[in-house]
């Protein structure tokens, strides 16, 4: 961009917190500065927009010794990335010290301009560094006419709004009257007429920074993933002590208008009742039914109870249900010993999970993009997200359809309350009804139900269990058999075998690994005898839940069915694997789980790595020939390097790394260097190992940098599985019942007696883009590359070429190129 093109951007987080905002920030700022922009970030929200930087407290680049960016011989002042690097006020931010008296201050300065390095590392920090408030000037006319000064003043022409509803809707509002504010901020003489000309369309672009998952069109909000892993961390430690003593608990959780926290806590954590706002329960019966379900578990033998309240909870006459109300009904009518716990502002609390790390980068990347497309033509748009896929759409829509949820709630019009949510929503409160309802009678009638073999196949990855035991509620539920089958295909020939239960698998939606065991041995190992067992234990439909080896698995017994009658039955294969390896597929059962543990660890390595002030650590990850955890690792983590199978290592990627770091370590300030993360594939390369890696860049960082290693190894395996991966499991579990109960009744029409089953009744469930579909596994097996066991294309892989350009990578070896044809 030349200098008369520059766009100068400034990026605000504006009404509640939420984890993942400073992410955003982060992304926003290293997105804009790659592609020529000049970055400002907002203190205080709107409020800041609104009181902007007081006389004598106009931006000024840093000159303070150890802070002011480094300059490269032959470079152009304004177009130098490293220009860029840090203007001082990084550290007040993140620190907290900005309105501290003495020193360098923020006192007066609202608007700030950043660069590189002074968001390094803010990604891991939880609510958002620039602070929020909720701004009533802002929305005066006055006040808006004031924010408008105060942008023009500074030149920014762009704005990134991260908030609810209520702040994009401000956002719209700001753009939409901006061309009357300029003409009265120039007629008032407040700005020249240049000024009014340079300044006269606003662009902005919005993302939902919301703990509740509460806006429409997007499947997830900034901060909800992260706050559903607080409630369930909290139910999770509540239950030990639930089922000790057999008592009922209460919790209450945040949620006004959207009871998607609820929910998806419901879902995840086994509780057996919910009250949403979506779907309120009957005005004159809820007691009754509420206590009915509960003394159902009770009488099989449950020893505990959860019940999950969303704070806008409500009956069908839009009466509120309170916590401790329904504390009250369950000690007088079941005489539960029952306790209450509102769980309140630790759900926005904390350090952001992997997920909110990475979808908040990948939607403030697009955010740029977006502002660097837009037109005065162009609507305002919201940045969200669909299954696996970015996307944008006009922010107002977004806005509209979501105060229609709440205007439908208010009408008592819960049905099209419920359709207004996305589709998941209406699938997982189906889900949760369907593996927490104890039906007195089975829901088919007995020619229907089927005795329904379920085996784990490959390597532990967490949501098995929890895919299981939704399987195993939804059988009982319609009155099939489930059999676990213990050990995989090997246990099968062991007869290891055994009808599983609705109270045997209750408590197996927080369990890691395999409960049922699990191993890589494949049918074909016997096939005949495999065949044989399948005909003893009369299975009418098979359920594999693992990796790649339940995808080969599947294969050999769909070819195996012209020889063996009894592999005409439906089957299926649920994906699960940490390494995320399955074809097609975008996302495995274990592989979020798993992103999770990456970054727990590397969060603490990263700490003792800094401390150190110049140390890089190696880090090696699992995954096989499948490079999805490295890469996404290294997305969560910031690391600087990552080395997939994929890509391989070469000598001459190496010599370009350690040109890399040490090029990167001589831009840092003096005694402030940080630590740094190289992500390496188990199996990236059998020549360049870790341990090479490591020693390697020991010898050559010479005095600029030291370098070990860390491998996590089966770390990533274990522990409790992540919310998402349990929300996934029982949704895509459920989904696979209702394809086996499919093709279980059309394989009953068939009136030859030997049955043939047709090759899209062996298939494998895959997340693709904005939705879930099925794939017969012959169609499977084109996009399969089977010697290296993985997909041949993979989603993430461009993910890759993200990771360097957010640790400006192919800038600073530019700079490198550049500086040493300067000094011939």
């Amino acid at each position: 961009m030349t200098e008369g093109k520059k766009m100068k951007l400034a990026v605000l987080t504006s009404g509640g917190d939420s984890a993942g905002m400073n992410a955003v920030v982060r992304a926003v700022v290293k997105t804009a500065i790659i592609k020529g922009c000049e970055t400002w970030i907002v203190r205080e929200g709107y409020e800041g927009l609104v009181r902007g930087n007081t006389e004598g407290h106009r931006h000024t680049h840093s000159t303070e010794k150890g802070n002011m960016s480094p300059r490269l011989k032959g470079a152009e002042a304004q177009d130098d990335f490293v220009h860029n690097l840090r203007y001082g006020d990084g550290e007040l931010l993140k620190d907290g010290t900005g309105d501290h008296p003495g020193g360098r201050t923020l006192r007066g300065r609202y608007i700030v301009r950043v660069g590189w390095d002074d968001v390094r590392g803010w990604f891991a920090e939880g609510g958002t560094l620039i602070g929020t408030a909720r701004s009533t000037a802002f929305r005066t006319p006055e006040g808006r006419l004031t924010a408008a000064h105060n942008m023009i003043k500074e030149g920014i022409d762009a704005l990134v709004v991260c908030g609810g509803d209520g702040s994009l809707t401000g956002a719209d509002v700001f753009r939409s009257e901006w061309p009357k504010l300029v003409s009265e901020l120039r007629t008032q003489g407040k700005i020249t007429e240049e000024q009014a000309a340079k300044h006269a369309h606003l662009k902005i672009v919005g993302l939902v920074g919301s703990i509740d998952n509460d806006m429409s069109m997007t499947d997830l909000t900034i901060g909800a993933p992260t706050a559903l892993h607080r409630i369930c961390e909290s139910i999770d430690n509540i239950n030990s002590t639930a089922f000790s003593h057999s008592r009922a608990f209460v919790l209450e959780v945040m949620g006004r208008h959207c009871g998607w926290l609820a929910l998806m806590a419901g879902v995840s954590c086994g509780a057996d009742f919910i009250f949403i706002p979506e779907s309120p329960p009957d005005a004159d019966r809820w007691e009754d039914e509420m206590c009915q379900m509960i003394q159902s578990h009770r009488d099989v033998g449950k020893r505990k109870t959860i019940v999950i309240v969303a704070e806008g909870a409500h009956d069908s006459k839009l009466q509120p249900i309170r916590a401790e109300y329904v504390k009250t009904v369950l000690s007088e009518r079941l005489g539960l010993d029952t306790r209450v716990t509102t769980l309140g502002h630790t759900q926005r609390g904390g350090k952001p999970c992997a997920m909110d790390r990475i979808l908040p980068t990948l939607q403030g990347v697009e955010a740029v993009e977006a502002l660097l497309e837009a037109t005065p033509e162009t609507p305002s748009y919201m940045i969200g997200v669909r299954e696996n896929k970015i996307t944008r759409v006009p922010l107002m829509e977004a806005v509209k359809m979501t105060r229609q949820v709440a205007e439908a709630i208010s009408q008592k019009d819960f049905q099209k309350a419920m359709s207004l949510r996305d589709p998941e929503f209406c699938e997982s409160l189906e889900g949760f009804y369907a593996t927490s309802v104890l039906e007195r009678e089975p829901k088919l009638p007995h020619h229907l139900r089927m005795r329904v073999g379920i085996m784990h196949v490959g390597a532990p990855a967490g949501g098995m269990n929890a895919a299981t035991r939704a399987a195993v509620r939804y059988c009982i539920r319609q009155g099939h058999k489930p059999f676990a089958i213990h050990n995989g295909f090997v246990g099968l020939l062991d007869d290891n075998v055994h009808q599983l239960s609705w109270l045997g698998v209750d408590n197996w939606m927080t369990r890691g690994g395999s409960e049922l065991g699990t191993n890589r041995k494949l049918p074909d190992i016997d096939l005949g005898a495999v065949a044989a067992k399948f005909q003893q234990h009369n299975f009418h439909a098979f359920i594999m839940i693992g990796g790649f080896e339940a995808f080969s698995s599947l294969r050999i017994l769909e070819q195996g069915r012209k020889h063996y009658p009894a592999f005409n039955i439906p089957m299926a294969h649920l994906p699960a694997t940490i390494s995320n390896n399955v074809p097609l597929t975008e996302f495995s059962l274990g592989s979020d789980t798993s992103l999770n543990a990456l970054v727990d660890a590397c969060d603490a390595i990263k700490q003792s790595a800094s401390a150190s002030r110049n140390r890089v650590f190696v880090v090696e990850t699992q995954g096989g020939k499948c490079g999805y955890i490295a890469t996404m690792g290294a997305l969560a983590t910031g690391a600087c390097i990552v080395y997939t199978p994929e890509r391989g290592i070469d000598l001459d990627m190496l010599r370009n790394d350690v040109k890399f770091l040490k090029r990167r370590y001589g831009l840092d300030a003096k005694g402030k260097s940080e630590g740094r993360l190289v992500l390496r594939n188990e199996v990236a390369s059998e020549v360049y190992t870790t341990e090479v890696i490591t020693k390697m860049f020991k010898e050559e960082g010479g005095s600029l940098f030291d370098s070990r290693s860390a491998a996590l190894g089966h770390t990533l395996q274990g522990g409790i599985p992540s919310p998402l991966d349990r929300a996934r499991a029982v949704r895509l579990s459920l989904k696979c019942m209702a394809f086996l109960e499919r093709h279980h009744e059309e394989l009953l029409k068939q009136q030859a007696r030997s049955k043939q089953a047709p090759p899209e009744s062996a298939a494998i469930i895959t997340i693709q883009g904005t939705s879930v579909q099925w794939v017969p596994v012959q169609d499977m097996v084109e996009h399969a590359d089977m010697k290296n066991r993985r997909g041949k294309h993979s989603w993430w892989e461009g993910h890759r070429e993200l990771v360097e350009a957010l640790v400006a990578r192919p800038q600073i070896l530019a700079k490198t190129t550049d500086k040493k044809e300067a000094t011939r």
